[in-house]
């Protein structure tokens, strides 16, 4: 499956006359519970030709492909992605966090993760993670679930401890905030279980709610919904920002 990321990136790169400057994992591999038939989620950061960003009609900002049996690959223009850290935007965050990278310019993608701490907003992201806990929580109220779907509801959970205890952007992979939070043993020792009945091959289908699972996220959110957290704001330094822009596509210009 590498050879043929790797062959798809040079492929979009021909195609669309673009540079891809870093193509990582995203989603379930990324976060360390895909299942035996997970996609693979490519995701990754281009620029274009110097005419390109000097047009009148701007060409679009995203590279999509379709989906072709299991794999999954779309990219942002750097001046999309640059846009998005301004509003701390958590999805970006995470893909400079995976640990699985494909492909980068390792100048370059250094210079993007070391200042992409300098817009990280607690405020937001806590937003977008709840937004996310709510949304799969719906999918595991009824008597039988897909077992699976525990981990797309505890992920965004976690998340939201991990900004509440002002720990800066939230890890990509799930274990580390399994292990680093301060959760109930019995707690963690359930996650665990299923997690090793993953990583043994065995798909999690449908089965009965697992009760410290449910009543953990069912009080969790309760307790949100009815105590919005008051976490700092920032003011972003958009300047900041456009200086980095400037400085990768000369870079990337001149050679």
């Amino acid at each position: 499956m590498q050879h043929r990321i790797l062959e798809t990136l040079a492929e979009i790169e021909q195609q669309e006359n673009v540079r891809v400057l870093f193509a990582c994992e995203s989603g379930s591999r990324a976060w360390g519970f895909p299942s035996a038939n997970s996609d693979f989620d490519v995701r990754f950061i281009y620029v274009r030709s110097q005419a390109d960003y000097l047009r009148l009609d701007e060409p679009r900002d995203v590279i999509e492909r379709p989906i072709v049996d299991d794999l999954d690959i779309n990219g942002w223009d750097l001046r999309k992605t640059l846009k998005l850290m301004l509003k701390s935007n958590p999805t970006l965050m995470e893909w400079l966090g995976s640990p699985i990278v494909y492909r980068e310019e390792p100048a370059i993608a250094s210079k993007i993760r070391q200042i992409a701490p300098d817009f990280y907003n607690p405020t937001a992201a806590h937003s977008h993670y709840f937004s996310m806990a709510k949304t799969h929580m719906r999918s595991l109220q009824a008597d039988e679930v897909s077992i699976k779907k525990y981990f797309y509801a505890l992920r965004p959970m976690l998340a939201m401890f991990w900004i509440e205890a002002n720990r800066g952007p939230v890890p990509t992979e799930f274990q580390t905030m399994l292990e680093q939070l301060p959760l109930e043993a019995s707690l963690v020792a359930e996650v665990n279980r299923l997690m090793e009945l993953k990583k043994s091959g065995d798909e999690l289908g449908r089965g009965p709610r697992i009760a410290i699972l449910s009543e953990f996220l069912e009080k969790e959110l309760a307790h949100r919904q009815e105590n919005p957290i008051v976490l700092p704001r920032q003011t972003p330094d958009l300047e900041k920002l456009n200086r980095l822009f400037v400085e990768i596509l000369g870079e990337i210009w001149a050679t």
